[in-house]
């Protein structure tokens, strides 16, 4: 069996980027976006497997966001396979708010969401490391901030023994193909093709061959 076998619950958390517009009205709703290209892409590969595909990601959060809905978007779903990105909004609201989240408040904010799913399921989990797309000079300042938690988020995917898609190296790779414009138009959010990009690394990264 590979990382993900039959009638296995796999859940997409985060921020925008997972959220993808999902409808709130519509527990099954997956998005426009990288959840839902992962979904269409494994189930006509695996239609026997019956896997259900779930997306609780939503705009806007920050790693003390996921705390505080944990319970009832995580743990009482009982996933068999947990898929996390978060992080660039702990990023942004520096710049954009002055309201910083520390690389150690948000390190130590997501290793007790990881804790909590070791103890409380039996999930296997994917990390997704936070992302910047350099479309203009202002973003460049960003990365003193970001680069030290997508550091943090290697060492917990090392820690809690979980895969890990290192999605800014490969943004990074893509915009020596096309303008990073192309990939992520405001240098966060991903456009079509920049959620393809990310569907193909997590597939990948599970050991489905594309």
């Amino acid at each position: 069996m590979g990382f993900i076998g039959a009638n296995d619950i796999v859940l997409f958390q985060g921020d925008s980027i997972t959220d993808a517009g999902r409808d709130r009205d519509n527990l099954q709703s997956l998005g426009r976006g990288y959840a839902n290209l992962v979904a269409s892409w494994y189930g006509a590969l695996y239609p026997e497997q019956g896997v259900q595909f779930l997306n609780r990601g939503v705009s806007g959060d920050r790693v003390r966001d996921l705390e505080v809905r944990w319970d009832q978007d995580c743990l009482e779903l009982q996933p068999t396979v947990l898929s996390i990105m978060i992080g660039i909004n702990d990023c942004w609201r520096r710049f954009s708010r002055n309201d910083p989240t520390s690389t150690e408040e948000y390190a130590t904010g997501y290793t007790r969401l990881l804790t909590r799913v070791r103890r409380e399921t039996s999930a296997r989990l994917i990390l997704m490391e936070p992302f910047l797309v350099p479309v203009n000079p202002d973003l460049k300042a960003w990365r003193e901030d970001l680069d030290p938690k997508i550091q943090a988020v290697r060492e917990l995917a090392r820690d809690f023994d979980a895969l890990y898609v290192p999605l800014d190296g490969l943004f990074a790779q893509a915009s020596t193909r096309q303008k990073p414009s192309y990939w992520a138009p405001d240098g966060v959010h991903p456009s079509s093709g920049g959620h393809g990009l990310i569907a193909q690394a997590w597939l990948r990264t599970i050991g489905v061959e594309l």
